[in-house]
């Protein structure tokens, strides 16, 4: 159950956070709007706001390729239950019709943070356990779920089972749909 929830909390960071501050801007064509405006959401600093859940998700924009402006850096810190965590990977988003294709690439070298040169370089492994899945529009944000029952487990440890993604303006839930087991985070921060 602990290994979920901490999967949970990666999950959660991944695609569901809040309302951009701002609109997109009119002149951005409506393939990047919905990118612009999940990285947009997603953007800034989340606390745990479920019992057991002092977990912090901060995620910033991370310019790693000029073709990607809206990549973000994960870091996900604190403690879940008696658990210490820490991880950190790197969130891309691609468009896929009306729909975001949402792909959260695990760094496993601890040393890696959004400010190294090696930010946007995976080694095979982490390339491998990469977990992706669309994104919908849903209400004032997105939703989407992980593909299948070990799809993620590897980029996120114990994300074992189907997974719901939902964000929106200043929250992430991330919820095992098999169990119900549910981690919140709202945003804290910028």
């Amino acid at each position: 159950m602990k290994t979920r929830m901490v999967a949970a909390l990666v999950l959660a960071a991944v695609p569901a956070m809040p309302a951009p501050a701002q609109d997109a801007p009119a002149n951005r064509s409506s393939k990047d709007s919905r990118i612009y405006e999940i990285s947009a959401m997603m953007s800034g600093t989340f606390e745990g706001a479920t019992p057991g859940n002092h977990l912090q998700l901060r995620l910033s924009p991370v310019a790693l390729e000029p073709a990607r402006p809206y990549d973000l850096f994960l870091s996900v810190m604190g403690t879940f239950e008696k658990d210490n965590v820490y991880q950190q990977g790197v969130i891309r988003f691609e468009t896929q019709g009306d729909d975001v294709y949402f792909t959260y690439i695990p760094h496993f070298n601890p040393q890696v943070t959004s400010l190294s040169n090696d930010a946007g370089r995976f080694t095979e492994r982490e390339l491998s356990s990469a977990c992706s899945f669309v994104m919908n529009p849903k209400g004032d944000g997105f939703a989407g779920n992980t593909l299948g029952s070990a799809t993620c487990a590897l980029a996120m440890r114990g994300a074992v089972g189907k997974w719901s993604v939902e964000t929106e303006p200043g929250m992430i839930r991330v919820r095992n749909v098999d169990s119900g087991e549910t981690l919140r985070w709202k945003r804290s921060g910028k």
